[in-house]
């Protein structure tokens, strides 16, 4: 029997505990705790625009070329605001000349606008995540053995016990590497690679019981099973690890190059750390922080959520002794592009990042009118966001109306925040479908213009002369990947799988060199 009803807004109070004269505390609630707010997206957005004084907002670009307010792919109109803020002058105006004064002064002010205004700020008092080995055997990744981990990372919840988080990690490293290797966290889901069967034996001795309690659970069951002596309840699912493979094009899978290449790999998967709905903002981990209620303007979305999770999951692998981490990744696409972005500019302990089709709230530039825009965030995924960044959608609104190119903050300086650590971005063709909503030109530009940041710290960037107003996309596959910053448009689609090899080649003359940052 649940303990509460759940009631938005409004004290919970256990109608069936008091019937039966059961305290609060015997919920495991204190007679200040609040039920879960249970909100539609529409509502918890609403919400938030009375919260900020908004009484409209500009609807996003329509995906769809026929629409009347279809996205603007015409690049004479893409640049309505063509002065990006430079990421080397402070707020006071003074240049940034040192690395010094990057670390002490510019980046403090970077992060401060990113987080108030942008993605949201990480809670005070974030509760402590106790990481459990469900799973850990030994499988075969492609032919090369592997010890593949399952692990559940518990948040505590003790200070508002009806939220439960639970965060879902994989962990698998070659069985036989001769030391700690290095590691791609990749965000998806978090399936083992190929879980190990029964052997033949064991699987015959679970059948034989089978069969025994099919005939003890319902005796007319007999005259089947003696009409069929060799029928197997389970049938075997063993498969030869060494019997020839179908020829198939392309490249292996990326699991199977990360192993290959001595690499291991986790998977850690997103929605068990925070929902990717705005349904579910009053849950997961940015619910259980705020006791089940609404988020404030300043409150992180699900994208610094997630970077956060991934942390947590790098907390972990910095136990794990067969894991180098210092040399640990975050990998993603799409919207997981744009959580691996955030992740890497926030969190210094990652040594890399391969940031896959990432688009608005990615690498691509804000103040683009191109394909998905500032509009497109501020309402239907208004959730990814702080929800101050809804400010910069508004029409109509208690402050006037605002734009992209009042944000204080673009793109670039997000790329920027990663310096000087390898940072990969990577893009596909639009004819495959990495759909040209997604912006590569813009996000070429943000790259471009990240670049003085990675070089006054002391490593190569793109290596690109032009400025980012002018500079246009090399070739696709031709990457730019001589330094710790690299481009690389491949010809497949909305996937960073066949730029996956370039990133291992690119990534391993530092690994290897134990030269990563």
């Amino acid at each position: 029997m649940k303990c509460c009803h759940v009631v938005p807004s409004f004290r919970c109070i256990p109608a069936v505990a008091v019937g039966l004269g059961i305290s609060l505390m015997a919920c495991g609630l204190s007679a200040q705790q609040t039920a879960p707010v249970t909100w539609t997206a529409e509502q918890d957005h609403q919400n938030m625009m009375e919260q900020l004084g908004i009484k409209a907002l500009r609807p996003g670009p329509s995906g769809d070329e026929k629409a009347p307010n279809h996205a603007n792919y015409d690049e004479a109109t893409a640049n309505p605001f063509p002065n990006l803020p430079d990421a080397l002058t402070l707020k006071n105006g003074q240049k940034v000349t040192t690395p010094a004064a990057w670390w002490n002064q510019r980046r403090p002010e970077i992060v401060e606008d990113m987080e108030r205004e942008v993605y949201g700020r990480l809670p005070k008092n974030l509760p402590k995540v106790t990481w459990t080995v469900a799973v850990s055997e030994r499988e075969m990744v492609g032919r090369i053995p592997v010890i593949a981990k399952q692990l559940v990372g518990h948040v505590d919840n003790s200070a508002y016990p009806l939220i439960d988080v639970n965060i879902a990690m994989t962990v698998v490293v070659p069985a036989n590497a001769k030391g700690p290797v290095p590691v791609l966290m990749m965000f998806g889901p978090a399936r083992l690679p190929a879980p190990a069967q029964p052997s033949q034996d064991d699987l015959d001795k679970l059948n034989s019981a089978l069969r025994a309690m099919l005939a003890q659970s319902d005796p007319g069951l007999n005259a089947l099973l003696e009409k069929y002596p060799a029928y197997s309840p389970i049938a075997s699912q063993a498969v030869n690890p060494f019997a020839p493979r179908p020829v198939v094009e392309g490249d292996p899978p990326t699991i199977e190059q990360l192993i290959a290449d001595g690499w291991g790999y986790a998977a850690i998967n997103p929605v068990s750390i925070q929902a990717d709905n705005g349904a579910g903002i009053t849950r997961g981990i940015i619910g259980l922080v705020n006791k089940g209620q609404a988020r404030k303007p300043d409150d992180w979305g699900a994208l610094r959520a997630w970077s956060w999770g991934a942390a947590r999951g790098l907390d972990y692998l910095e136990t794990d002794p067969a894991v180098d981490a210092k040399h640990v990744g975050i990998e993603g696409v799409s919207r997981y592009g744009k959580a691996a972005l955030v992740t890497l500019a926030f969190e210094q302990r990652f040594a890399m990042g391969l940031i896959g089709s990432s688009g608005e709230g990615g690498a691509k530039l804000n103040r683009r009118n191109w394909g998905e825009a500032v509009e497109s965030l501020t309402g239907g995924e208004y959730y990814w966001m702080a929800g101050n960044f809804m400010k910069y959608g508004a029409s109509e609104a208690k402050f006037g109306s605002k734009n992209a190119n009042d944000i204080p903050v673009d793109s670039h300086e997000l790329i920027a925040l990663c310096a000087p650590r390898l940072t990969f971005i990577s893009y596909g063709v639009p004819e495959r479908g990495d759909a040209k909503w997604l912006d590569q030109q813009g996000s070429y530009m943000a790259t471009v213009a990240a670049g003085p940041v990675f070089r006054l710290l002391g490593v190569r960037d793109l290596g690109v002369t032009e400025n980012y107003r002018t500079a246009r996309m090399p070739a696709v596959n031709t990457g730019l990947m001589a330094g710790e910053l690299a481009w690389r448009q491949h010809d497949g689609g909305h996937t960073d799988a066949p730029n996956v090899k370039y990133f291992l080649q690119w990534a391993d003359k530092w690994v290897k060199a134990g030269a990563v940052r």
